[in-house]
């Protein structure tokens, strides 16, 4: 609560009487996220899309750069799925849609009052009041070949976004979920008592869950160039299909979020407030609470190359915020070093690069612990604590239209993301705030994706890792709860100890949008690890505005 109020009195203080237009942003997973990378790499140049690390991405920027693009679109190249899917797009951003609306409204609405844009049941826009309401659904049944129970997932809520008087945006997203996921998900929920992505649930049926997915924020331009964010969501900062910095795997959290976008340079300073590693009992109780402050600041010259740094402190005052970490404009290391080195600081870099309007290349260095000279020594101090990801995407590939297809390495040192307490550790709600794999981990990831027509949606995704393990009582560096001072040795620490063991996780998805926003898909998943017969999961269902659920771990 005590954050909850500081960011209420920033609020106060920080936004003037007079409010610039202000945009929700996308959700999870949103379709649109595969045009965005495609404009991406085709524009090349284009700031505002050169700024999409940062996801969920905003709506105004998006329409924006969209109808830039419809300006001059020859260079680009477009395929006639990417003109349908940026007509699309529009229709699902209708309040920064300038010029004329009507190629954007159904042709018959349902009583005059729903659908009367293809994208929302409800939609009102006025100058002064914008509001979209939607229904979300997924409906999704399978099998497995490591169980004989039936798995399911069963989710019903709303979804709704809004603009006052070009003032203030909101959004709000709510969902009552019952899922009995794969036996190696399951096995998850067990170990660490949080459902991945949601956190707290109930059981349901014996082996299933019941959990609460509940997000919304609250957004304000309070400037030309200066956007304010608080609410309780999550994020991904990164160019890769992972993110070394932050993913949208763990459960959501509390945050304010300021971006600065200006000229070639983009700055966002996020506080988040977390919940630190916990042990249910059988009767309520507040679960703990810590805090990280992170910066990222990227600079986009030459226009083609983005360059970024990102720093974070999470912070191990249980139940009580550091305010020396509420400064945007300073350096977090040097004032974690005045409050006495006690936190877990991380500082990285990282580069993306859109070459010949056909590819991109992109990677980022994350550093949690590290002495050069121990680096160099070559004696695998268990300090030298870092994780590289590199990565690179292809689009149109060899000619083909709407064909893309997606590399990437990631390398996680033994021990990154732990700390000596059990609290300053780079998690959130029992869960990886970056990589679900913890660490000590090697992944390769490769991706194929295809639209053959506007409304089909093919993809293939193969996650191919190496990982080390940490036997009951020991601390060889997988498992990033445990206390940094139990490691089993100080020397010798290599990728992959002890007992490494491959893993590989494919996935083959097939949907169809047989109305917007309304999938029809089936999912084919194999897992096989080391001596172990490959477990094989099948599913098909319906999806309703709302983001597919992955099992890619």
């Amino acid at each position: 609560m005590q954050f909850i109020k500081t960011a209420s009195i920033i609020l106060l203080f920080v936004a003037p009487v007079t409010l610039f237009g202000q945009s929700a942003y996308f959700q999870q997973g949103s379709k649109e996220n595969i045009l965005l990378e495609r404009l991406e790499i085709k524009a090349q140049k284009d700031t505002s899309l050169n700024f999409s690390f940062i996801k969920p991405f905003n709506r105004k920027w998006w329409i924006n750069a969209i109808e830039r693009i419809e300006e001059d679109p020859d260079p680009l190249k477009l395929t006639r799925v990417d003109l349908y899917n940026m007509q699309r797009s529009k229709m699902n951003s209708m309040e920064w849609v300038t010029g004329d609306k009507s190629t954007l409204q159904s042709k018959k609405s349902l009583w005059k009052t729903f659908y009367t844009t293809p994208a929302d049941l409800i939609q009102v826009d006025n100058p002064d009041f914008f509001l979209s309401v939607n229904p979300v659904l997924q409906l999704q049944a399978g099998v497995e070949s490591a169980s004989d129970e039936f798995l399911f997932l069963n989710t019903r809520g709303i979804v709704a976004r809004g603009l006052i008087a070009k003032k203030i945006g909101f959004q709000t997203y709510l969902t009552d979920n019952q899922e009995r996921g794969p036996a190696f998900v399951r096995d998850r929920i067990t170990q660490y008592r949080a459902v991945p992505g949601a956190g707290f649930y109930k059981t349901f049926k014996t082996t299933g869950v019941d959990y609460f997915d509940a997000r919304g924020s609250v957004n304000v331009n309070v400037a030309k160039y200066l956007d304010i964010q608080f609410g309780y969501d999550k994020q991904h900062i990164g160019s890769g299909y992972r993110s070394l910095y932050l993913s949208e795997y763990p459960n959501s959290y509390l945050f304010l979020n300021l971006n600065l976008r200006v000229w070639r340079l983009n700055y966002v300073a996020k506080t988040m407030e977390l919940t630190a590693q916990y042990k249910r009992g059988s009767t309520d109780t507040v679960f703990p609470k810590k805090y990280m402050a992170i910066h990222h600041i990227s600079f986009n010259a030459p226009k083609w190359l983005t360059v970024g740094l990102f720093e974070g402190i999470v912070f191990n005052r249980l139940n009580q915020f550091e305010f020396s970490y509420l400064n945007p404009i300073i350096f977090l290391r040097p004032m974690e070093q005045n409050n006495g080195s006690a936190d877990n600081a991380f500082v990285g870099v990282d580069l993306k690069a859109n070459i010949a309007r056909k590819f991109q290349l992109y990677t980022h260095l994350l550093f949690d612990e590290f002495k050069l000279d121990e680096i160099t020594s070559g004696d695998g101090w268990w300090a030298n604590k870092w994780a590289w990801q590199f990565g690179g995407k292809y689009i149109d590939a060899f000619g083909v239209k709407n064909l893309d297809l997606q590399a990437e390495i990631n390398l996680v040192r033994p021990f990154t993301y732990a700390h000596n307490d059990t609290v300053a550790n780079y998690t959130h709600y029992n869960q990886p705030l970056s990589h679900p794999l913890f660490s000590n981990v090697r992944e390769l990831v490769g991706i194929i994706r295809y639209q053959p027509a506007p409304k089909w949606y093919l993809q293939a995704r193969v996650n191919g890792w190496w990982g080390g393990s940490d036997p009951v009582g020991e601390n060889y560096g997988n498992n990033i709860f445990l206390d940094t001072d139990t490691r089993a040795r100080g020397y010798g620490n290599v990728f992959g100890q002890l007992n490494e063991t491959q893993w590989v996780n494919a996935n083959f998805w097939a949907a169809y949008e047989w109305k917007e926003n309304f999938f029809i898909e089936g999912n084919l998943y194999f897992r096989k690890t080391n001596n172990v017969a490959t477990n094989t999961v099948a599913s098909f269902g319906i999806r309703w505005n709302m983001h597919r659920r992955e099992y890619d771990y």
